[in-house]
């Protein structure tokens, strides 16, 4: 793998956020604590991140924010006083929010607090216990193997008490009050895919953004799995009215193509332009699925009594690569070129989500004459049309109110930039009007 130069002024965007990564991995992050704000911290060295805290035992829909876990050391040591198992070794070998303990087991009782992959034998399992008060480890299962029959010593160093749920928000104002929604999750820890990728991905997508003069505006959240987006939506019904986009961001650093997942309607406007994009690079074999209720947040912000037009972007999504949730989605299993181009594929996103419009033709009884207006090459019998061209009259064809810019895109098969630079030129010649803005809360 190509890391780059040393100096991160000459690293590229792939490097810069492979960087990050590899400063966020040894973090041990969970739903609540520590770990969560470290890394919410080292986020505002890029971008003005606000930091919420919200209370232990607050009520939030059927949920309720839980007690704050820590932990600062475990361990298990064999009769010889030997740590078999060390928690400074891996984030990963103690179960997530395990209950504090420490007392002297037998073999056959530690092994029903120990979790292994028995089919990848030399890898360490994450698992968690964020509602069910318990102590555990993780391990290999060739390390389970090589166990005695003998007394160990186990111990937990954790805290398990009130205190509060961290997450972080950036809101970058646009011209509109309208937003697009991006979300991801930053409780995993030492999973580098799933999901520093789409942490790190997302984090410089807004350092980016923070520069341009937007159409909308952007909220970037930075939340725990599934009792975050809850939070956040419990707390911010009053703003969900204004979301327009939205997306989560999760695995984008592996080899695999880019897939899209739909949102729960599956005919919303983000779903047409995670279509058209993914079509667009269909030669990398990126993909589009349907919706499905389970999976990352966006099965939160697609519930019925919120239904968002929220969809979720990935390589290859949750489950379906080996390494996931085990010691091997480590940064070495991703590629500063993945990284890369996963943040290109949103900057896609962006264009999309800044350039579509659904426009009126203002003289809709045949063609317009183009040619008066300078918008036609006067010189007509040839064979083939530039896209250009067709472009306009794509445009004038389907610009009835009732079709977007992405619509005629994906319909006439034409880039989107093409659509959309001649629908500007169409407007400056006074051919097109811009649908009023209250008739486009359907997208």
């Amino acid at each position: 793998m190509n890391k780059g130069s040393s100096t991160i002024t000459n690293l590229t965007y792939g490097g810069r956020i492979y960087r990050l990564i590899e400063r966020l991995y040894p973090i041990c992050r969970s739903i609540t604590g520590d770990g969560i704000r470290k890394t919410l911290h080292i986020f505002q060295d890029f971008i003005p991140l606000v930091i919420h805290e919200i209370e232990t035992g607050t009520k939030v829909f059927d949920w309720t924010v839980p007690d704050e876990w820590n932990i600062s050391d475990a361990w298990i040591k064999n009769s010889k006083g030997e740590k078999v198992i060390d928690f400074n070794d891996s984030n990963l070998h103690v179960l997530n929010y395990s209950i504090p303990v420490d007392k002297k087991v037998s073999l056959g009782e530690l092994k029903e607090h120990l979790y292994t992959l028995p089919d990848q034998p030399d890898l360490i399992p994450y698992r968690t216990s964020y509602y069910q008060e318990k102590w555990g480890f993780c391990m290999s299962h060739n390390k389970l193997k090589t166990l005695q029959d003998e007394i160990y010593h186990v111990k937990v160093d954790s805290t398990l008490e009130e205190g509060s749920l961290s997450y972080g928000e950036l809101f970058i104002k646009g011209k509109s009050n309208d937003e697009v929604l991006i979300s991801c999750h930053i409780c995993h820890p030492s999973l580098a895919n799933d999901n520093l990728s789409g942490v790190s991905v997302a984090l410089h997508l807004a350092k980016a953004l923070l520069n341009e003069e937007l159409r909308y505006s952007y909220r970037f959240l930075f939340i725990p799995g599934t009792i975050g987006s809850i939070t956040w939506l419990a707390r911010n019904e009053d703003k969900l009215g204004n979301i327009r986009y939205g997306l989560v961001l999760s695995c984008l650093g592996d080899s695999g193509s880019l897939t899209f997942k739909k949102s729960r309607s599956g005919d919303r406007e983000i779903d047409k332009i995670g279509s058209l994009i993914m079509n667009s690079r269909e030669d990398e074999g990126a993909s589009v699925r349907e919706f499905l209720p389970y999976g990352y947040d966006e099965r939160q912000y697609c519930s019925p009594g919120i239904n968002l037009p929220v969809g979720c972007l990935t390589r290859t999504p949750f489950g379906e690569f080996p390494e996931y949730h085990t010691s091997a989605d480590n940064p070495g299993f991703m590629s500063e070129e993945s990284l890369e181009d996963s943040l290109q594929a949103l900057k896609e996103f962006i264009t999309c989500f800044e350039g579509n419009q659904t426009y009126m033709n203002k003289k809709p009884k045949c063609e317009p004459n183009l040619g008066k207006r300078g918008l036609y090459d006067s010189t007509g019998g040839r064979a083939r049309t530039s896209e250009s061209r067709m472009a306009l009259l794509w445009i004038l064809n389907q610009a009835d109110g009732s079709h977007s810019l992405v619509d005629i895109a994906r319909k006439s098969g034409i880039d989107f930039d093409i659509v959309r630079k001649a629908a500007e030129d169409l407007r400056g010649a006074g051919l097109l009007e811009e649908r009023p803005e209250n008739d486009k809360r359907s997208i």
